[in-house]
């Protein structure tokens, strides 16, 4: 439990919900109420067992941020209890609701132990993926998919990984659960859709004789299914740059070529190559009453970043 104030509120409250949830208890040392629910709250916070963060605010002592948050959600009264996640307040209560009304408040907003058990081993397998201990980083991944098969990034790590490796048929069985989430959704996972690109070239590529693909283009610039076969070659041989810039040369002659087969392969790529962006802002500024949270900004990449320009250059 930590009391909020105007100097650490972005910090404990804003920024800190990017990473897990926090409850806000608004309240005042006159209220009653606020007396019978303050236990409640400090008890399911060690019941929950780290899955959500309680935060006490005095309003009588840090009236801007009640009356704002108060003004928010149409709220007169205290106790007032506000659910911060992602950055930004998302539901509240008031009053002092029981105990089972309150875990219900918080099973809607408070991720299951699976999913933080999850979120843990996908953290500590993108640092040992830092470190280039790729095989270490797979145990992780590969226990993080099954206690959370829901978790989408965990997954494309996971098979991003064994592509990696060269382990095709490890990859082609872990992607296959959500091979269907990744094309038929309305709006398609683009990490899972990248992923879905990466794993048809390597049929794509089956067979393909690069040197008799090379003499094709040679003699035939415009020979754009060699070409591609080419780029996909490439791509199945983590040869991206290469990849790219047998796609490169397709745009440039006919964008709209294959129902644009060659600018949706080129941006897949750069989507493998991508690294996730964090889950909040570095820094956190204090002093100042600003109830929203930073944007998460991907690491610039010189290399992604010069293939993204020479694609907006193609392509307008």
């Amino acid at each position: 439990m930590i009391d909020i104030n105007l100097q650490n509120f972005e910090a404990e409250l804003i920024v800190a919900s990017q990473n897990q949830p926090v409850l806000l208890d608004i309240w005042a040392p006159w209220c009653g109420p606020c007396k019978t629910l303050g236990p409640v709250l400090e008890k399911l916070e060690t019941a929950y067992a780290g899955r959500f963060t309680l935060a006490k605010l005095n309003s009588d002592e840090v009236p801007e941020i009640a009356t704002q948050l108060s003004q928010m959600f149409g709220v007169r009264s205290i106790p007032f209890c506000v659910m911060f996640s992602g950055g930004q307040p998302v539901d509240g209560f008031v009053g002092a609701l029981p105990e089972a009304q309150i875990r219900e408040f918080l099973d809607k907003h408070v991720p299951a132990g699976e999913e933080l058990e999850a979120e843990a081993d996908l953290a500590d397998a993108q640092d040992l993926m830092a470190d280039g201990d790729l095989e270490a980083a797979l145990t992780k991944l590969a226990h993080a998919v099954q206690t959370d098969p829901a978790n989408d990034a965990a997954r494309f790590d996971y098979v991003k990984a064994l592509l990696e490796l060269g382990l095709l048929n490890d990859a082609r069985a872990a992607f296959a659960p959500v091979a269907a989430k990744a094309v038929d959704t309305l709006v398609p996972s683009p990490r899972l859709a990248a992923l879905a690109t990466w794993l048809s070239a390597f049929e794509a590529a089956t067979g393909a004789d690069p040197a008799a693909l090379q003499g094709s283009i040679a003699a035939n610039k415009r020979d754009f299914d060699a070409r591609f076969t080419l780029a996909q070659l490439h791509l199945a041989n983590q040869r991206f740059t290469e990849a790219m810039d047998e796609l490169l040369e397709i745009i440039m002659r006919d964008k709209a070529w294959n129902g644009e087969a060659a600018r949706k392969t080129y941006v897949a790529i750069l989507e493998l190559l991508t690294k996730p962006a964090p889950k909040h802002a570095a820094e956190a500024k204090s002093g100042t009453l600003e109830l929203s949270g930073k944007a998460a900004v991907v690491p610039s990449d010189p290399l992604i970043d010069s293939y993204r320009r020479k694609l907006s250059m193609a392509l307008f």
